[in-house]
């Protein structure tokens, strides 16, 4: 088995909120049956334990769930769990068993599965499976018992539940038919799940997307191969990597702790309704980042072709050469309906393209990429296609803009940011184009004029004694 270093874990089995008296089962071989029983705690950490414990006074939910937490903190901070179709209320005592054809299942007293594991990925060979929690907090049912990466039949990092470790992947595995997402929690004391889950949605750009129900309510902005541009403040550093993995058979987020020492984890909290990210420090969890942040994080905040920005007010705008829908809605700073063209396209030339920099790329669920082409291709390609909207580079890292996207829908969910983050070309009128050229040098005009006039005053005025005339002029 690899060497784990991230955090140490433990085995239990959650009852109620509160968490006590564990059971230690160090490694489960071949088929076979593991009793889970109230015992009192041992003061030995441990990287694989089961516990139990009595509902919390007052509380009428004694439900049972298979889990894991951290070991050597003080807790319990649950990261995973076992999650049954009908949570049961009498688990104890029960049985974590091992089946011949490589399922591992929980028994109630009435011999009665509880909860099943997906079906193996691999053969497993009886007389030798083994299923053992790792040091990461992966809970792994090897094949062959080696414990090896190539042996693994079926882990628990595959079916997260609200927490995101490090190591664990958040996306679509198309080849391994695998889905995984974050769920939160029903309530801070029922593990099943709750209203909020976060997720890729596959398309274009990949893009994680944190919904309620099923109801967008933020999205990440689509990974431009540097950051998700929705997230500018989201960058590596020595403590912590993160990588957005888009492959044909499977796309995904990941993230990595440098310090071996430091303990971090990524949750839903269906109570905040927030994506938050903690970090143990000087004895507790510190809550290091959350998102949504600020109202632009809503999804689609100033519907299509708006954008969002916190330092205007009002929080939305129009892009240039659009104007509200409904003038009534936006004047009562409602912006969700979003704007319309001013001039609509040609479709047979005369069409151009106005850039705005600092910008939360628009959602790319359902935009076109072309990895090939570089941003001049893509114009081309935008202009012969009569429902292009917009274009932008698909992946700025390293400086080069490499491939690029192309927008053929409604833009949605944009904000501008006082960073630079990347530039959206918007596809206009040719009309729109020249009165924007023209606003703009107006704009530019009256700083000349108040040039001009100041220097001629300055002219006019005699050099003091202390020193004479100091003109900088710059184009």
């Amino acid at each position: 088995m690899r060497a784990r270093r991230a955090c140490s874990l433990l085995l239990l089995v959650l009852v109620g909120a509160t968490f006590s008296r564990p059971v230690r089962i160090h490694r489960l071989h071949r088929p076979g049956r593991v009793h889970l029983r109230q015992t009192r705690r041992s003061s030995r950490p441990a990287a694989c334990s089961s516990s139990a414990s009595s509902p919390p006074p007052g509380s009428a939910d004694g439900r049972s769930y298979l889990g894991i937490w951290y070991a050597k903190i003080p807790g319990p901070t649950v990261v995973w769990v076992a999650q049954p179709p009908e949570p049961r209320r009498q688990l104890f005592p029960g049985v974590l068993r091992l089946t011949a054809d490589g399922h591992l299942v929980i028994l109630d007293r009435q011999n009665v599965i509880m909860w099943s594991s997906a079906a193996p990925t691999r053969n497993v060979t009886a007389a030798a499976a083994t299923a053992q929690l790792r040091d990461d907090g992966n809970f792994v049912l090897s094949a062959d018992g080696s414990g090896s990466d190539q042996s693994v039949a079926w882990q628990s990092f595959d079916y997260p539940t609200d927490t995101l470790l490090p190591g664990m992947k958040l996306g679509v595995d198309t080849k391994a038919g695998i889905t995984r997402n974050i769920t939160s929690w029903n309530t801070p004391s029922d593990p099943s799940p709750g209203a909020y889950t976060f997720k890729l949605v596959p398309g274009g750009l990949p893009e994680f997307f944190l919904f309620r129900g099923d109801t967008m309510v933020y999205g990440s902005g689509p990974f431009n191969g540097q950051m998700l541009t929705g997230a500018p403040a989201l960058r590596s550093s020595e403590d912590f990597t993160f990588e957005v993995v888009s492959d044909p058979g499977e796309t995904y987020y990941s993230y990595s702790i440098g310090v071996s020492s430091l303990l971090s984890r990524f949750v839903v909290n269906g109570t905040e309704g927030q994506l938050q990210r903690f970090v143990w420090i000087n004895g507790g969890w510190s809550n290091f980042w959350y998102y949504p942040t600020d109202p632009c994080d809503s999804y689609a905040k100033c519907g299509a072709f708006g954008y969002c920005n916190t330092d205007s007010n009002p929080l939305c705008s129009c892009l240039p050469g659009f104007q509200p829908r409904s003038p009534q809605q936006w004047n009562l700073r409602d912006g969700t309906g979003g704007c319309v063209r001013t001039a609509n396209l040609s479709c047979g030339g005369g069409d151009g393209f106005w850039v705005i920099n600092r910008m939360k790329l628009p959602e790319a669920t359902n935009a076109t990429v072309y990895p090939r082409l570089n941003l001049d291709q893509c114009r081309q390609v935008c202009l012969t296609d009569c429902g292009c909207r917009a274009y932008a580079a698909a992946n700025v890292s390293g400086g080069v803009n490499g491939g690029c996207v192309v927008w053929a829908v409604d833009l949605l969910d944009m904000r501008q940011f006082s960073t630079a983050v990347q530039d959206v070309y918007i596809r206009l009128a040719q009309s729109e184009i020249d009165a924007l050229n023209a606003a703009a040098n107006r704009g530019r005009a009256p700083s000349k004029r108040v040039l001009i006039a100041v220097l001629a005053d300055c002219l006019r005025r005699p050099a003091s004694a202390s020193g004479g005339i100091l003109l900088h002029m710059e184009d």
